[in-house]
């Protein structure tokens, strides 16, 4: 059963004891990966194909969420906050005018279909490691 199901199937009680396992809450918001001042968390997830990931951030800090595009699975869509169509795009509007980034309490979904493993970043904290891996597989 897909986390967000049970979660509604179980109610409340369930989210508090749950909140820590692939993401959490945050207030009434659900998401699957929260951002740190310099972290995702969790780094990694494992979903199956079809599944929406929702990142919120949930720091003081901005952040992006962006897809090292070069390493995507074969035929996989690439992905970044701000909707861009490449990781030059992001990067080049990023550095120009901070689109892309998330504020506090801002979140970003996307949905993946391809199974495989696709690495990600945020543009701002790259160099301090701010990075994160979502694993599609349907074992």
């Amino acid at each position: 059963m897909e986390r967000r199901a049970f979660l509604r199937a179980v109610g409340p009680a369930a989210v508090a004891g749950l909140a820590g396992c692939i993401g959490g809450s945050s207030g009434t918001q659900e998401y699957d990966v929260g951002m740190s001042a310099r972290a995702y968390r969790p780094p990694q997830v494992e979903i199956e194909p079809g599944t929406t990931l929702t990142w919120l951030n949930t720091s003081k800090q901005g952040h992006t969420v962006t897809a090292y595009e070069g390493q995507l699975p074969e035929g996989a869509e690439f992905f970044a906050s701000g909707d861009f169509a490449s990781e030059q795009d992001a990067r080049e509007a990023w550095g120009n005018s901070n689109r892309g980034t998330l504020f506090e309490g801002q979140s970003y979904e996307h949905t993946f279909e391809v199974e495989g493993e696709y690495p990600y970043f945020c543009i701002p904290h790259e160099r301090g490691g701010m990075v994160g891996t979502v694993v599609v597989t349907s074992e």
